[in-house]
């Protein structure tokens, strides 16, 4: 019978050395690295290390693996290559060196995309990585010293700005958070969550103890994965890929705008023009191509559909203060209380008042909305007070405004409601503030926005602008007709899919905490976790809003009932929600019988007999198990007293300022 001998079988075969691996492969460690990192092939932990245990390991397979990668030989090539450069410049052939590095191969990396995704959600899913890296180098100075291309930042900036692009036109964000890393965003992509982070445009400051080699090779691959993807979206929506960017706005500095402008005009577009499918990396021909085409013909329809802009927003400005003004007169006619209805009606028709309250809105300058308390009114002098959760109860009169342009979009369609958020709403941006990313978030949820420069599509005259984003304490000049808001109200508004109080963000004042909508208390701590105040209110917005859309979804399905059906049947519908209302009271008054005659004592008796259970239970469970379930016990009352704490916290800062 043939024995197994040391060495022979287990650990020690199944896993060499970083050293035996490039022996076998004949191959610097540099090299080694790149392909490592190409192939998506990581080093082991062994049970047991044969060969030390201060060696990295890699098991046989994988090396074996790497050994008939066709990129072997490409590598090779180019390092015989660069021996033919370097003996031309050694014997000052500075022509020859100079014809010989302008000629050197190039590899691609399509086969390793299609290797390691076989299918399109698997790159989705593997969609966070690249995405943060390539925003990264969008962001980082090409500086010599560290070997960081030109190239490779403009490459990393344009697929970038075509990945936003993307996400505007379909209107996939879904949520956005400001921390001091940056702005992170997460995108619904044919249903896959895909989050990346947006650093701040800050000067950066590269630190030298950072191997930006590794982090190139990792660029190169990601920005072919991510042609790939663009690809495959945009031609999903049946728009050519790449974009051609507007070279007028692309020299203007604009971003994403300049993008846009091809992706508005692009929507049926023939995708013949473009690259052939499955391979993306022809479309920088193309679009250089195409380019000096848009650069020679102007467009004439985005230029038309510039000059129907303003008269559109100044019609849409004019309806919603008409219907402002219909909604004062109603709140002023339930408030008098009167019974006889002919003068008020008389005096909502004459228009008397209307001038009169235009007049002192002349003169003391406040909007119809701000005089109601509503989303629109101006910050008190001493500031919102914040102490209370009352008194974040942001201004329901009307209802409607708290839901914004997705007013009559179905609560359940969260697509539809994030496309629609800021839809009829025109924002002005200041300088001071993030452009690209409030570009961004503004344009993905179906706003409008502007800039001070050139390629802005209003100007910050122009009277139909309703928000002005700015993040200065104080402003030399200011237009009545408009709101004045910090950043943070666009994403706290968008993060909860309601229009929050503008007071609580003006300009020169603390706004409120700014909440990650990537993390909820109550799914990590139960019950018991600690929410703040601000939370809460903005979580009665929520429900607000979501019944007012649910309200108009209703109405309009009820509208299309009624036509279809004949008068008897129209009654009978008409009939039903009263016979609900009776029954929902009904149900509420037998509750409230029934609360005083021992319901909390039957409470506490199910409680106590809950908690024997549960120690019943803890008794009968094995010693591992026992332990465990105490740990996890031990972890829930932290938590609990931690949100005790910050409950106390809370209340002891709110004591002095309700007082």
């Amino acid at each position: 019978m043939w024995e197994k001998k040391r060495g022979q079988a287990g650990n020690a075969v199944q896993y060499i050395t970083r050293n035996q691996a490039l022996k076998k492969l004949q191959l610097k460690l540099s090299e080694f690295r790149r392909l490592c990192i190409l192939k998506g092939i990581h080093p082991r932990e062994p049970r047991k290390k044969t060969q030390g245990q201060n060696k990295t390991y890699y098991h046989v397979k994988d090396i074996n693996y790497l050994a008939h990668e066709p990129l072997l030989n490409k590598f090779r090539e180019a390092y015989a290559y660069e021996r033919k450069i370097r003996r031309a410049r050694n014997k000052q052939n500075s022509a020859l060196a100079e014809r010989l590095a302008a000629r050197r191969p190039v590899h691609r990396l399509d086969h390793l995309v299609r290797e390691r995704y076989p299918s399109f959600v698997d790159a989705l899913r593997d969609l966070d990585d690249p995405l943060s890296l390539v925003h990264l180098f969008a962001t980082l100075p090409a500086e010599q010293r560290h070997g960081i291309p030109t190239k490779a930042v403009q490459t990393a900036r344009r697929l970038a700005l075509e990945w936003q692009a993307w996400v505007v036109r379909t209107s996939a964000l879904r949520c956005a958070f400001v921390s001091v890393k940056g702005f992170y965003f997460q995108a619904d992509v044919l249903g896959q969550p895909v989050t990346w982070l947006v650093p701040h445009a800050l000067a950066q400051v590269l630190p030298t103890d950072v191997d930006y080699r590794v982090m190139l090779t990792f660029l190169d691959f990601y920005s072919t994965l991510l042609q790939f993807v663009n690809f495959k979206l945009y031609h999903t929506l049946g728009v050519r890929y790449p974009p051609v960017v507007d070279p007028r706005l692309e020299q203007a500095a604009t971003g994403l705008a300049a993008l846009m402008q091809d992706l508005a005009r692009g929507a049926g577009a023939p995708i013949e023009g473009s690259t052939k499918a499955g391979n993306p990396g022809e479309g920088a021909q193309v679009a250089e191509r195409a380019s000096g085409a848009a650069a020679a013909e102007p467009n004439a329809a985005a230029a038309e559909r510039l000059g129907t802009l303003e008269a559109r927003l100044a019609q849409l400005h004019q309806e919603v203060a008409e219907a402002d003004d219909a909604a004062d007169g109603a709140v002023g006619a339930a408030a008098s209380g009167e019974e006889s209805g002919d003068e008020d009606a008389g005096g909502i028709d004459s228009g008397a008042d209307a001038s009169e309250g235009d007049d002192d809105m002349g003169e003391a300058g406040v909007s119809p909305t701000q005089r109601r308390g509503g989303v629109g009114a101006a910050p008190p002098s001493a500031g919102p007070d914040l102490s209370s959760g009352g008194a974040l109860l942001l201004a329901p009169d009307p209802p409607t405004t708290v839901a914004g342009g997705a007013a009559a979009a179905d609560p359940d369609d969260e697509a539809a409601v994030c496309g629609a958020l800021f839809r009829g709403l025109v924002f002005f941006l200041g300088r001071e503030v993030p452009r690209e990313t409030l570009l961004l978030a503004i344009r993905a949820f179906g706003g409008t926005a502007g800039w001070a420069g050139e390629g802005s599509p209003i100007e910050e005259s122009n009277e139909a602008i309703t928000h002005q984003v700015v993040d200065r304490p104080t402003q030399g000049h200011r237009f009545l007709g408009r709101e004045y808001v910090q950043p943070q109200w666009v994403f706290d508004s968008l993060n909860w899919r309601v229009l929050a109080d503008t007071r609580l963000y003006a300009p020169g004042l603390a706004p409120p905490p700014h909440l990650s909508p990537f993390a909820n208390p109550e799914d990590e701590a139960g019950e018991d976790a600690y929410v703040p105040e601000y939370a809460k209110a903005l979580r009665r917005l929520q429900e607000a809003a979501r019944a007012v859309r649910a309200r108009t979804a209703g109405a309009l399905q009820a509208g299309v009932f009624l036509d279809e059906a004949d008068d008897g049947g129209a009654r009978d519908a008409s009939a039903a929600p009263a016979a609900d209302a009776a029954a929902a009271a009904a149900e509420r008054l037998y509750a409230a019988e029934l609360a005083p005659a021992g319901l909390g004592k039957r409470k506490a008796g199910a409680a106590e007999e809950e908690d024997d259970e549960e120690a019943m239970a803890a008794v009968m469970m094995p010693r591992k198990a026992r332990h465990l379930y105490a740990s996890i016990q031990k972890r829930r009352g932290a938590k609990r007293a931690r949100a005790a704490e910050l409950e106390r916290r809370a209340t002891a800062l709110a004591g002095p300022g309700a007082s």
